[in-house]
């Protein structure tokens, strides 16, 4: 925090005497977004798809982000703990888990660095204050935080150069789920700018016992200055979830669809808060300096119930893990264009400690330890055009380490890396972009990898920690791929190879900590091709598709065999009709059966999911109506073998609905 203070000293005297800016001279919009530096454009050769909030909103009903994302983007796949789409979900892309895709809001890192997942339940109704969502699959280019496998998915907040408004909104549905809201923008008054928004969210869920409460805060201020601006954004979110992380047997599910083989004891509470502060400085027309500084803070806790009788288990105690985590950091870029020449290079450096507590309401404390990690990283990018071709490269050095304070204070493990990309991408026409890019990256392992899932370590009988995956993972990321658009169509498609060494990879177990399980294997490769496009034959009427095709194998000891929850089809087809103020849609989802064990004796069956919207906007007030699952059909989107040889499954909710109201003025 002292480092937020000092930019705090040195920056704001600079504003306190600066003129209004003149608007028309900057694009005010990428201010505010801001970090040009790790988006791609269409002259960048990387596979990346740029999404609206006119191409989410009309599905938004506060809801997790993973559900939204999987119906508009390629690859994607998702599940939730309570069935339905709030509390905790769990997003996957390429058949890669969360922990391995990288999650940023305005270039700021949300991914926890030690078991390097984002959480979307810490952050409460986060899809209605986002302004773009850019996904770039694969390795992508250079981001700040956990290594960008899967996909990175880069947020950013409201521009703040709208005109004033304000909104408030309710909404209630199927499972007593009901979300409340209140949203101000100021617009561009002088040179400031200021967004609040705050939500109360509820769901009993799906499953007995696994609702959800939630609040959340986002807001964000802006000064203008004669050539530079300066952005403080904010996020605190409070959620309360019922536990239903353990799945269940076929065999209990069809005598009780809404069983939760958690018990109603355990319970989950956090509270997370995210500060950053951007400047950006505009020297001249041609270039930028940025700096971000930030501050995330997680205090929270959650039950494991021994006395489970799933579990056959004599252990007379209910289980509290407890978690304070404080996350600072600073990355600063600097961008420009020579002639045909567009250069950009970056610094950043992260701390992170989380205390992390074991206690029993009897035994009381039983443990305490901390992790420590500390991360650094520089990069370059350079992309040179050609008459019609574009030269991209892009290289990234990235140094971690992970230290430990508990019964031993001996572990110390650190890694460094060094993520080069590069590519060539050609305008064949006006509208029309094909490319090529190749790019490694290595990626060190998580918390949870290192000790096995225990949230206390192990330690053997000579007192000797054990530690279980240490060595680093990494990818060859091939991307081959054309992008074309025209009056009222445009596609997009490409194909992927990513050949790993020591990936590692879900096996579908879960730790004594809760949380997901991996393995890892020498040798391994995904492979696929993604499609997506969107197509309006008259006005009003808009197809919209997003699907992929996926080959994956993993080998190890002579035998070769299918990552798990890797479906080989996803299909995403949509269609909306919009006429005076109405607007009805259509979607469509096929996802093809996935296995659940490496052994592929085992898997989820493939289905197919029918989801409709309407609504209607008059002055003020809009009216939007949802229904989900409109075949009632009945189907699993995880599951795993358990220790006892039998496959669990997380089920999902049946028929359901969701209606709002919203006014605006």
């Amino acid at each position: 925090m002292k480092y937020l203070i000092i930019y705090l000293a040195v920056l704001i005297p600079l504003f306190l005497t600066a003129q209004q800016i003149n608007l028309p001279e900057i694009e005010t919009d990428t201010i505010v977004i801001g970090t040009a530096v790790y988006k791609a454009d269409e002259k960048t050769p990387a596979t990346f798809q740029n999404i609206k909030p006119d191409q989410f909103e009309q599905l938004n009903t506060g809801q997790e982000p993973s559900y939204i994302l999987s119906q508009l983007s390629p690859s994607i796949t998702v599940y939730s703990d309570a069935g339905n789409t709030q509390g905790y979900s769990y997003i996957r892309l390429r058949g890669i888990d969360q922990t391995r895709i990288n999650m940023t809001l305005n270039g700021v890192p949300l991914n926890e660095p030690e078991d390097q997942g984002a959480y979307f339940s810490n952050y409460p109704d986060f899809l209605n204050s986002i302004s773009e969502i850019q996904i770039q699959r694969g390795v992508g280019l250079s981001q700040n935080g956990t290594a960008s496998y899967g996909a990175s998915m880069q947020f950013f907040s409201p521009g703040l150069s709208d005109s004033a408004r304000a909104s408030v909104g309710v909404g209630y549905g199927s499972f007593n789920s009901y979300r409340a809201f209140a949203e101000y923008q100021s617009g561009m008054r002088k040179n400031k700018a200021i967004y609040l928004r705050g939500t109360h969210l509820h769901s009993d869920g799906y499953k007995r016992h696994s609702g959800n409460t939630s609040q959340s805060l986002f807001y964000s201020g802006m000064l203008f200055g004669q050539k530079q601006l300066l952005k403080l954004t904010g996020f605190v979110g409070h959620q309360q979830n019922k536990m239903a992380w353990l799945g269940v047997s076929d065999s209990l599910i069809r005598t009780d669809r809404r069983f939760n083989a958690n018990t109603n004891a355990e319970d989950d509470r956090f509270l997370q808060s995210l500060t950053m502060l951007e400047h950006k400085f505009f020297p001249d027309s041609r270039s930028t300096l940025s700096t971000t500084v930030y501050y995330n803070f997680l205090d929270g806790n959650y039950d494991f119930d021994y006395n489970n009788p799933l579990w056959s288990s004599d252990s007379p105690f209910l289980m509290n893990f407890a978690f304070r985590s404080h996350y600072s950091g600073i990355f600063s870029n600097f961008n420009t264009k020579i002639g045909n020449l567009d250069l950009s290079a970056g610094l950043q450096a992260s701390f992170y400690t989380r205390s992390h507590t074991g206690s029993e309401p009897y035994l009381g404390v039983m443990y305490t330890n901390r992790g420590f990690k500390s991360d650094a990283a520089v990069f370059a990018k350079a992309i040179y055009k050609i008459g019609s071709f574009n030269i991209f490269a892009d290289v990234q050095g990235r140094y971690n380490r992970f230290d430990f304070e508990g019964r031993t204070n001996d572990l110390g493990l650190n890694w460094k890396f060094l993520n080069p990309r590069t590519g060539l991408s050609w305008q064949a026409s006006k509208n029309s972009t094909l490319y090529y890019s190749i790019g490694s990256i290595g990626r060190e392992p998580t918390r949870t990898d290192i000790f096995g899932g225990n949230d206390e370590p192990r330690f053997d009988s000579s007192f000797q920690l054990i530690t279980f995956i240490t060595k680093p993972e990494s990818v060859i990321d091939q991307e081959l791929g054309f992008r074309s658009s025209g009056k009222n169509w445009q596609v997009g498609a490409n194909l992927f190879l990513m050949q790993f060494r020591n990936e590692i990879v879900l096996n579908g177990q879960f730790g004594p900590n809760a949380l997901a399980l991996n393995s890892a294997f020498a040798r391994s490769l995904r492979s696929g091709i993604e499609i997506q496009g969107s197509y309006e034959p008259v006005n009003g009427l808009l197809f919209t598709n997003a699907s992929s095709f996926n080959y994956s194998r993993i080998k190890d000891q002579g035998i070769s065999f299918s990552p798990i929850l890797t479906p080989m089809f996803i299909v995403n087809q949509s269609v909306a009709y919009t006429f005076k103020g109405f607007r009805i849609g259509l979607d469509a989802r096929y996802q093809s059966s996935s296995y659940i064990n490496f052994s592929n004796s085992v898997s989820l069956d493939d289905y197919l999911l029918l989801n409709a919207q309407l609504s209607y906007r008059i002055r003020g007030w809009e009216f939007r109506f949802l229904v989900n699952n409109l075949l009632n059909t009945n189907y699993y989107n995880q599951g795993y073998v358990d220790f006892d040889g039998l496959p669990k499954y997380f089920v999902t909710a049946p028929l359901n609905f969701y209606g709002m109201i919203l006014f605006s003025f």
